[in-house]
């Protein structure tokens, strides 16, 4: 299905925009204010934004990703050095922890950069 208003989006770059939590669209605002909020317009080319969809998204993403890099790699370690329980728990607790603060705002700016690219929720309409 052709977009709406005729103008093909570059997917990759709204994505790695995203990424980058900037506007999908002209790639120097900022797409976030706070950890996960997403602002309402693009302070720099004004455009809008609020037509966001991402929801739950982000959330099962990071969850996904974390766990399918920290599982094979916590059992690995405990076979190979057989580490104590606890400091096994606090390790990979803090490195879960932390891995998922970081990905949270980049998986959810980049939903956002996808929608945007593909005409979802709103984006396709013109102004």
């Amino acid at each position: 299905m052709p977009p709406r208003d005729g103008a093909e989006r570059a997917v990759w770059g709204a994505i790695r925009n995203g990424w980058r939590r900037r506007c999908p669209h002209c790639g120097n605002g900022p797409l976030l204010c706070g950890y996960l909020r997403v602002n309402d317009n693009c302070t720099v080319c004004r455009e809008e934004l609020h037509h966001h969809r991402a929801d739950d998204g982000p959330a099962y993403l990071t969850i996904l990703i974390v766990g399918h890099l920290l599982m094979p790699a916590m059992f690995v370690s405990y076979v190979v050095w057989r580490p104590d329980p606890l400091a096994l728990f606090s390790a990979f607790a803090v490195s879960a922890t932390g891995l998922s603060l970081y990905l949270l705002p980049r998986l959810k700016g980049a939903m956002v950069g996808f929608q945007w690219a593909r005409h979802m929720h709103g984006f396709g309409r013109k102004r």
